[in-house]
């Protein structure tokens, strides 16, 4: 299908997948029209989940016993109560102040309106709503400039945090006081968003800092076991499960033509589930260019700028819900109080928090009471509110919603989108029954269709499908609902994905995040690790100058190294005819004289030194190496050998253009990976030796030693060199992960992904039939970007 780029609408119409991504055209050397262009993506890389299995973690591992597993076990369960009970805590922190703020905003203002409205003076109601709103917009704004990843949900950041990708200050514990104190604000200050999205964010930064565990048990425990008793005075009644409780769905006693929903009524579902895809993918689609405005001509500004959008977005907004409240509101009849409904906060029910603006004491206005009121209680008007909106209110409220809450997720405020979307979604759902019910006569409960099309909505946004299906029935109470909002979900994640991604995804690939998917696609396989994998190698070796690991530290940006040896023993198998070398080529074939380059870079930088390998190190280690006399004790000559250091490095000379392919790939001998934040440990503890001494005297560094930082390594450029002593030499090899997952060059892509995406690798070494390391896998390179890019030079090279 063609598309068009010369219209809003199209480019909304448009299915991303058949629009080429800027990485797939960079590689390809097409051009795009500016207007098209995405920032470029950032250098992410993935967290270390793999172990480094080095001499202090064996050490370690041999120092465990059953009593010390049982005790850590002990600490393990420990931890997880005492992180439930932290992450319950900030939950009820966040709204015990968010109801607290809000009430004490809406009853100053509704007081004024009520006196206003005889004297003339509604500007100044106004004008009290607009300082209540901007103040508290304009807090959360200045703690997202001390800490910018405290903007947003959250929800993308810790997607791709625990897809396993490192993004700086995600989970720090500025990040968690910005992120908690921002969103209350946010919320109080009437912006269209939701807290749960960043609270999602601050669990997730209490149990990184707790240490890495979630449980989801302890924390509603703690919640309830507080709000039952602030709210209600009885501790320990445990009646407020959560902080988002839509109520019990009951039809009333004396309607016997009640029912929640039959199967006449999943014709209707699944039609809803369409639209709310197709409102979702609207959705998803102004957002994603409102997005892409802000990371071009806000976000490069200074950074007050950003926070003169969040007041202009509270500025309108104010003015938005106070004008349509005030001019485009009716006034209803209003119902006698039921019993059946369940409440709202504290002791008032669901007629406790209608607004009777303009309107007679028993009547009252429609859209104030979708308007002036918390997004929560909103949601259970429309859900349990046994008076009726009109047609012209509900189409209003649901339009102004759609709008404000699409420009203003992404605003720098902590925000959530899972309430507003729930609130624009009901107004939807509640628009459809009074049609149903009202116009065509049906005997339908209103509630049932609100729900759903709450339900419908946030599926067309984010596209969840199980894990909304739960959150919906959790919060109604009414497992009969698993069926109709399962199938208005897939519905809607059918439709919306059509069209484009769901809300998360587009703002993780906006961000240039790497994220790896479930698995490739099945024409991937065409593809092997040779293909996809970095030639270009910066290499260390066994022994190495102090003078050469600075200069590779801060003249690259890796963040893992393999550790080989050249072995000019090897030379001789260089011949033509030779099935092994010629592979070797081949696979190394888009990189003729990276060796040399690389060598020459090197020696470049050591400057009184001609090249950084060590020559000759241990005399006395290398002659034990040698072959035995005969009658020596064979066992006595092996375990001597296996102190002994790796071979000794060649060549004295700089690498010259005059070397010939043979010279330029002698085979690197792969014995390992060493991390940089490892090399800068050792670095920085003084682990060295003498080039007169044997690398036995160098100190040894235990697992405590090389792991305290965490997870804040010092870098390379905080180093004081003045400290080091260029000529000493460093033996990396007790550090190095000796035994990390490798791939043969001709693995297909499917096992390479499948590794790396399960294992939870940072680096996939690509090594030979003959144990060379020949390239490089990291997470950029299996990004469904770059490997479609590398399949379509695929079908160009054949």
């Amino acid at each position: 299908m063609a598309c068009c780029r010369s219209c809003f609408c199209c480019q909304c119409c448009c299915r991303e997948g058949e629009t080429r991504t800027p990485e797939e055209l960079t590689i390809l050397g097409e051009l795009r029209d500016e207007e098209d262009e995405i920032l470029p993506r950032k250098d992410y890389e993935s967290l270390d989940y793999d172990r480094c299995i080095n001499e202090p973690y064996v050490e370690v591992l041999e120092g465990l016993d059953n009593k010390k597993a049982r005790k850590y076990e002990a600490v393990r369960w420990v931890m997880v109560f005492v992180i439930g009970v932290t992450v319950g805590l900030v939950g009820l922190f966040v709204d015990f102040f968010v109801h607290l703020f809000t009430k004490i905003k809406f009853s100053v203002v509704a007081d004024s309106i009520e006196k206003c409205t005889d004297r003339g003076c509604l500007s100044l109601s106004l004008l009290e709503l607009l300082t209540f709103n901007m103040v508290f917009v304009f807090i959360a704004s200045l703690l997202v400039l001390i800490e910018p990843v405290a903007a947003g949900s959250g929800i993308p950041e810790i997607k791709s945090y625990l897809n396993g990708v490192k993004i700086p200050g995600i989970v720090r514990l500025r990040t968690f006081l910005c992120k908690a104190a921002g969103v209350l604000f946010s919320v109080a200050g009437g912006l269209f968003v939701g807290k749960e999205g960043p609270m999602i964010h601050s669990g997730a930064i209490v149990g990184a800092g707790l240490p890495q565990l979630f449980c989801s048990m302890s924390a509603t425990f703690t919640l309830n076991f507080f709000r039952s008793g602030i709210n209600f005075n009885k501790w320990g009644s445990f009646q407020l499960p959560g902080l988002l409780n839509f109520g019990e769905f009951k039809c009333s006693d004396g309607e016997k033509k009640c029912h929640l929903w039959t199967a006449v009524d999943l014709g209707f579902f699944v039609l809803m589930g369409v639209v709310g895809g197709l409102l979702g993918a609207l959705f998803n689609c102004m957002n994603k260019c409102l997005a892409k405005y802000r990371m071009r001509h806000i976000h490069p500004k200074a950074r007050f700028i950003r926070v003169l959008e969040s007041l202009l977005v509270a500025m309108v907004t104010t003015v938005v819900i106070f004008l349509a409240s005030v001019l485009l509101g009716e006034c209803r009849d209003l119902s006698s109080p039921t019993t059946h409904n369940s409440t709202v906060s504290g002791s008032e029910d669901i007629n406790s928090t209608i607004r009777q603006f303009f309107c007679s004491n028993k009547s009252y206005n429609d859209m104030a009471t979708l308007f002036f009121n918390p997004q929560e209680a909103a949601i259970h008007q429309l859900f349990h509110q046994d008076g009726t909106f009109s047609p012209a209110t509900l189409s209003i409220f649901f339009l102004l919603y759609f709008l404000l809450a699409c420009w203003t997720y992404g605003v720098s405020v902590p925000s959530g989108l899972f309430v507003p979307s729930l609130l624009c979604g009901a107004a939807f759902g509640r628009l459809v029954a009074n049609i149903l019910k009202v116009k065509l006569g049906l005997h339908i409960y209103s509630g049932t269709f609100a729900l759903i099309g709450a339900a419908a909505f946030l599926g067309g946004v984010v596209r969840m499908t199980i894990s909304l299906t739960v959150i919906l029935i959790e919060s109604t109470n009414e497992i009969t609902y698993g069926l109709p909002i399962m199938i208005t979900l897939m519905v809607a994640k059918w439709t919306g994905d059509f069209f484009n991604k769901g809300i998360y995804d587009i703002h993780i690939q906006l961000k240039g995040v790497p994220l790896l998917e479930w698995e490739t696609e099945v024409e991937m396989d065409k593809l092997t690790a040779s293909d996809i994998m970095e030639p270009n190698l910066t290499y260390v070796y066994p022994h190495t100058r102090v003078q050469s690991l600075v200069s590779i530290l801060r003249t690259t940006v890796y963040h893992a190294f393999p550790v080989v040896t050249e072995n000019r023993q090897n030379e001789r198998d260089f011949m033509k005819g030779n099935i092994l070398i010629s592979n070797n080529i081949r696979f190394k074939k888009s990189n003729i004289v990276s060796r040399a380059a690389e060598q020459r870079r090197r020696c470049q930088s050591m400057k009184s030194y001609p090249s950084s390998e060590l020559r000759n190190v241990c005399d006395d280690q290398n002659a034990a190496a040698e072959p035995a006399e005969e009658g020596e004790d064979l066992l006595q000559q092996m375990l001597e050998r296996r102190h002994a250091p790796y071979p000794n490095l060649y060549p004295d000379q700089s690498p010259s253009e005059e070397w010939t392919m043979e010279e330029r790939f002698r085979p690197l001998t792969f014995h390992g990976l060493i991390l940089r934040s490892q090399l800068v440990n050792l670095l920085i503890r003084g682990v060295c030796y003498s080039e007169n001494q044997s690398s036995a005297t160098q100190p040894r560094l235990s697992f405590t030693e090389m792991t305290e930082d965490y997870p804040r390594y010092p870098d390379i450029h905080e180093v004081d060199l003045a400290l080091l002593n260029p000529r000493m030499i460093v033996d990396v090899t007790p550090y190095m992960n000796s035994c990390p997952y490798t791939v043969s060059p001709n693995t297909r892509i499917s096992q390479v992904f499948n590794l790396f995406r399960t294992m939870g690798l940072r680096h996939l070494p690509v090594v030979n039939a003959v144990g060379e390391i020949v390239g490089i896998i990291t997470r950029h390179n299996l990004t469904h970007e770059f490997l479609v890019a590398k399949l379509r030079q695929h079908y160009i090279t054949i």
